[in-house]
């Protein structure tokens, strides 16, 4: 994908202190010379995460809530060239018996997880159009697939991310832009700390390694790992019943 650029490739990273989104960019397959943005709130964690990249870049401020400020970012950042890759990492998971004692809690996550894509990828895709190119790398769940009860708040933040991407792949088919949905089963790390591992589990690492390989081909899909996709059928087909007595 980074093939006759004639330029240093540019990367925008949302969230840019996720450990899934960084480790992705660490296992870009691209020239020493590309520059990468991270973009998130806390600066000098962003700093910190880009000197362990083997790229050039740049903390930039970015508030996933301030939604009303969406379009000025996006337009500052496309205003100092192309972008040719912009990975959506941004994601919190607030644990379901904090969400249920405070709503306020539930709709900031769900305007991290959800909205705040919808807002920056639709001005992103506005500017990749004008661009003629671009790929969009959104980071979706088997969360997405059905809502379980133990993180049901979670669970419908990610499908409503996941239909989005869906329908943002089909209306820009034949555009020059690539969207790349990625879903992952459960990650260990920092979001998942002091839970129990599920079946299938992956690290930052191997999900960053699964996905570089994805964007050197043509998928618009990816799961991490491969056979989450054979569990996620079955999780489709399970009677409710069953569903309900699932620990999960």
């Amino acid at each position: 994908m980074w093939e006759n650029l004639g330029r240093p490739a540019r990367v925008l990273l949302l969230g840019g202190t996720s450990e899934i989104g960084l480790a992705i960019v660490a296992a870009l397959r691209a020239p020493a010379s590309t520059r990468v943005v991270l973009a998130g709130r806390d600066e000098a964690r962003l700093n910190a995460a880009g000197k362990e990249l083997p790229f050039d870049t740049t903390a930039v401020g970015f508030d996933a809530l301030a939604l009303d400020l969406h379009k000025e970012f996006v337009d500052e950042i496309f205003a100092e060239g192309p972008v040719d890759l912009v990975i959506a990492a941004t994601g919190i998971l607030t644990p379901q018996d904090q969400v249920d004692a405070d709503p306020q809690l539930a709709a900031a996550m769900i305007e991290t997880n959800f909205t705040s894509h919808v807002t920056t990828l639709l001005q992103v895709t506005a500017r990749m159009r004008a661009q003629g190119h671009g790929t969009i790398v959104v980071l979706s769940s088997i969360a997405a697939i059905r809502p379980r009860k133990a993180n049901y708040v979670y669970g419908s933040a990610k499908a409503g991310l996941d239909a989005f991407a869906r329908g943002l792949t089909d209306a820009l088919a034949g555009t020059g832009i690539r969207v790349l949905l990625v879903r992952p089963g459960f990650v260990i790390g920092r979001m998942t700390s002091g839970m129990e591992s599920a079946p299938m589990s992956s690290t930052p690492e191997q999900v960053g390694q699964a996905v570089a390989r994805a964007l050197n081909g043509r998928a618009t899909e990816l799961w991490v790992p491969r056979p989450l996709a054979v569990l996620a059928t079955a999780i489709r087909l399970m009677p409710r019943p069953l569903w309900r007595a699932t620990r999960r």
